[in-house]
C-alpha cells in the first residue's frame, strides 16, 4: 500500500487506517459514487463495448462525465484524438481539487509515487468527504486513511458499473439519468455542508449564479475550472478585505 512506513505513529498501523478510511467510506459516501456511475456501465453496453472495457474506463479514468463522453463519443465514431482530449479536458476540473487537497495529505517523507497514486484516485466524492475528515486527523495517518476512503469508493463504483451494464437496459432512461446527476448534487451538498465562514457561503452561491453563464460562453470540461477561479477568487478577495478591514484600527 503506498504510504511508507508500517506503525503511523499513533499506535495503529498505517494498514489500520486504510480500513478506518474504507469503513468510512463504505458505510456511505462510497454509494454516492458508486449509484451516481451506475449509468456508465449501460452507456458502455449501448456503444457495444464489452464489460471489461466498461470496467476499465471506471478504474482508469474515474470521472464519469470524462467516461460519458469517451463512451458518447466513440459510438458517434468520433476521432480518437478528439475523444481523448475532450475527455481530458472534462477532467481538468480535477486540478484544483488535487491542489488543494494533496498538501494536506502529505508528510515530509512522503515519496512523489505517492502523491501520484494519490491523485489519480482524486474524485468529486473523493475531494469533498478527504477535505472535511482528513484534517482532523493525525497527519501521518492521512493518506492511508485517504487511500482507504478513496478505494472503497472505487470498489463500490465498479461494481455498480457492472450492474449497470447487466441491467441498464431495463432502467428507464430518466431514472438512469437521474442517477448520473447524484454525483455533483452531493458534490454541493457536502459544499454546503463543509462552509465555515461567509466567503465560503459566497463562493458558494457566486458558483450557482454565474454556472449557467459561463456553461453558455465556455461550455462543458472547463467550466467547473473557471468557476473556481472567477467564484473562488472573488469570494477570497472579499473574505481578505473584510478580514482587513477588521485588524485596520
Amino acid at each position: 500500500m503506498p504510504g511508507g512506513d508500517d506503525e503511523a505513529g499513533d499506535g495503529r498501523s498505517r494498514l489500520s487506517w486504510w480500513r478506518e478510511g474504507a469503513w468510512q467510506a463504505v458505510t456511505g459516501p462510497a454509494w454516492v459514487v458508486a449509484f451516481s456511475l451506475f449509468g456508465v456501465g449501460g452507456l458502455a453496453r449501448a456503444a457495444h463495448y464489452p464489460l471489461g472495457v466498461a470496467i476499465a474506463a471506471t478504474v482508469g479514468i474515474w470521472a464519469g462525465p470524462a467516461q460519458a463522453i469517451f463512451f458518447v463519443a466513440s459510438a458517434a465514431k468520433t476521432a480518437w484524438p478528439v475523444v481523448a482530449l475532450s475527455a481530458s479536458l472534462s477532467s481538468m476540473r480535477m486540478l484544483p481539487m488535487t491542489i488543494a487537497l494533496l498538501p494536506l495529505l502529505r508528510t515530509k517523507k512522503t515519496r512523489l509515487a505517492s502523491m501520484v497514486a494519490a491523485s489519480w484516485f482524486m474524485g468529486i466524492t473523493v475531494w469533498t468527504e478527504s477535505l472535511r475528515r482528513t484534517p482532523a486527523l493525525p497527519r501521518a495517518v492521512r493518506l492511508p486513511f485517504y487511500f482507504g476512503f478513496a478505494m472503497a469508493c472505487m470498489a463500490a463504483a465498479t461494481c455498480t458499473t457492472i450492474l449497470g451494464y447487466e441491467i441498464v437496459s431495463r432502467v428507464p432512461l430518466p431514472m438512469a439519468a437521474a442517477l448520473l446527476f447524484l454525483s455533483p448534487l452531493y458534490f454541493v451538498v457536502a459544499l454546503s455542508r463543509n462552509a465555515k465562514v461567509a466567503a465560503d457561503w459566497l463562493a458558494i452561491g457566486l458558483g450557482l449564479a454565474l454556472a449557467p453563464v459561463v456553461m453558455a460562453y465556455v461550455g462543458g470540461g472547463l467550466d467547473l475550472l473557471v468557476l473556481g477561479l472567477v467564484a473562488g477568487g472573488l469570494s477570497w478577495f472579499w473574505g481578505y478585505r473584510a478580514r482587513q478591514r477588521l485588524v485596520s484600527p
